[in-house]
């Protein structure tokens, strides 16, 4: 299991785009959406099983697995599922 260090977070990103705006195929394969699976500890707001919102620009996409890393600061909301 991946554990967040730091002022990290790992995010499992929702599969689907519930965009109604046409985008080009390699935008619509991204989304800033998710559900947060890891914590590092020095995140102060945000917990496991959060459904977040992120800046889609500061993700890092973890090789051969469907989740992404985002710093705390790019949190942009929290919402329910």
């Amino acid at each position: 299991m991946l554990k967040a260090v730091a002022d990290r977070i790992i995010v499992k990103p929702d599969s689907e785009n519930e965009s109604k705006i046409i985008l080009p195929e390699n935008v619509m394969l991204t989304t800033n959406k998710g559900v947060v699976q890891s914590v590092g500890p020095l995140v102060k707001k945000i917990k496991c099983g959060d459904h977040i919102v992120f800046h889609p620009f500061d993700e890092l996409q973890l090789p051969d697995k469907n989740l992404v890393v985002v710093r705390e600061k790019s949190i942009l909301a929290l919402y329910d599922d």
